[in-house]
């Protein structure tokens, strides 16, 4: 019996097998309720606006149809997503790219502080989407390095948050360099005058999806406090990592220093966390977010500000370590858990400096956290010495059956997809469609191969010739 998404996608909006096999192979069970509204209006070529709070699926709502669309032999872009963080553009890009990998999508992330000449270099190679920030993304195309031509959708994913973050100018200007007969969608937590301007200047005729949700996220979350002196904040702490045991954690601080502090006193105890703030290097602050992302990491110390546009499933777990100054951020930080209709926790630590703020916070969420006794928690939790720090094995890879080859030849000689493409085609028990997306770089060239059939590829090209000499492949 197929699972409910299968049934629902598959059967009812005709999906593709390559879509479906994409859905099963990163663990869709089921159709939550934006996508179940929001696909069918994608497929029929609609404009929208949707209202949609953060964690409610909506990236799997516009890719799912977007991918099922996309004519994979057009080498320009038919797909441009504008996000309002770099984090948030490249989680959505490994999410189309995932429901994409067996109809061989290529998808590209685009944002700022990343070398240009990098994103120039796949923009010459054929892709089908590109997520990105305006301002990179407005640069590309003023430069006329990013050719929309062929532009099918254009998605504004967060559009109140790229509003805040001051890009609507930069927002209208790309709009405005797009096709008129681009599909538009936009998706936006609340719907500021201002966004409902865009929405009446550049939709046609646009279908309008207000998500309404049985309980508020936040009335699920359990919320719980602890009143404890500043100096005995680190102690309690602990406690209640032992206590808890979570799998996925969120630890907030209000500062950068006090992220890195807190960050080097915990990995000091042997905890695996790792720090994430806007004064680490962009490509680490990537990585961070990978490895928690990805379960290698059990505690993610942050800012507010970092963690803004980080989308996580199922984290079990969110301490504020420092009361936050603005309520709004209170809210963000402990709807981080208790998405997709799970069930979350959220512990605050009080120390006396934050009661008139706390207060002002629960009077802000019209609710009355319950407070613990923190003597019951330090008294009863794991010995220290007791704890066993798990090793953590590196995750398993999402497409099991998908492996990726290395050639150590490329543009540098002259190597071209088609090339690649029919040698391996040719070789005995390989088809097309044992073949997905093959990278070309300067000096090698990736290949994914599908279908577990890596091992054939590569003991093939100890005697298969491509452009008249033997080349090196190696499993990666």
């Amino acid at each position: 019996m197929k699972n409910i998404i299968n049934n629902k996608l598959s059967n009812n909006f005709g999906l593709s097998s390559d879509i479906e096999k994409g859905l099963e192979a990163i663990g869709y069970q089921d159709a939550l309720p934006v996508q179940s509204q929001v696909i069918p209006y994608i497929l029929e070529g609609k404009d929208l606006i949707v209202q949609a709070k953060t964690g409610s699926g909506k990236t799997a709502a516009f890719g799912i149809p977007i991918v099922e669309k996309i004519d994979t032999e057009e080498n320009l872009p038919q797909v441009l997503v504008l996000t309002p963080t770099r984090e948030l553009a490249v989680q959505v890009c490994e999410e189309i790219a995932s429901i994409g990998k067996y109809k061989k999508i290529r998808c590209l992330p685009v944002y700022g502080k990343q070398p240009i000449h990098i994103q120039l270099r796949q923009l010459k190679q054929r892709v089908h989407v590109i997520v990105g920030t305006p301002g990179r993304i407005a640069d590309l195309i003023k430069k006329k390095n990013l050719d929309l031509e062929k532009l099918k959708y254009l998605v504004i994913d967060e559009a109140d948050e790229l509003l805040k973050r001051g890009f609507l100018e930069e927002v209208e200007g790309i709009i405005n360099r797009t096709p008129d007969t681009r599909n538009t969608l936009l998706f936006s937590a609340t719907m500021p005058d201002k966004i409902e301007s865009i929405c009446s200047r550049y939709l046609k005729e646009p279908t309008r999806i207000e998500l309404e949700t049985e309980k508020e996220p936040i009335d699920q979350i359990k919320q719980i406090w602890y009143e404890v002196a500043e100096d005995w904040k680190f102690l309690l702490l602990t406690k209640l990592m032992d206590t808890w045991s979570p799998k996925s954690c969120m630890i907030f601080c209000n500062t950068r220093s006090k992220v890195d502090r807190l960050t080097e006193k915990l990995k000091n105890s042997k905890y695996d966390c790792i720090a994430l703030h806007g004064g680490i290097p962009q490509k680490d602050r990537l990585r961070a977010i990978s490895a928690f992302k990805n379960k290698q990491i059990t505690y993610l110390i942050a800012t507010d500000l970092a963690a803004r546009g980080i989308h996580i499933d199922k984290l079990d777990l969110v301490i504020n370590y420092g009361i936050p100054m603005d309520n709004e951020n209170y809210v963000h930080r402990i709807g981080r858990t208790g998405r997709c209709g799970e069930e979350g926790v959220a512990i605050s630590l009080v120390s006396e400096y934050d009661k008139k703020k706390w207060e002002e916070i629960q009077e802000y969420i019209e609710f009355k956290v319950p407070k613990e006794d923190k003597d019951n928690i330090i008294k009863n939790a794991p010995k220290a010495e007791k704890r066993q720090i798990k090793k953590r094995e590196r995750p398993e890879k999402t497409h099991k059956d998908i492996t990726r080859i290395r050639l150590n030849a490329g543009k540098n000689r002259k190597m071209r997809a088609g090339d690649v493409l029919g040698a391996i085609s040719n070789m005995n028990g390989i088809n097309a469609e044992d073949i997905g997306i093959i990278d070309i770089l300067d000096t090698c060239t990736y290949v994914d191969i599908f279908n577990n059939k890596a091992s054939i590829v590569l003991k093939e090209f100890e005697i298969t010739k491509v452009k008249g000499k033997l080349i090196k492949a190696k499993k990666i």
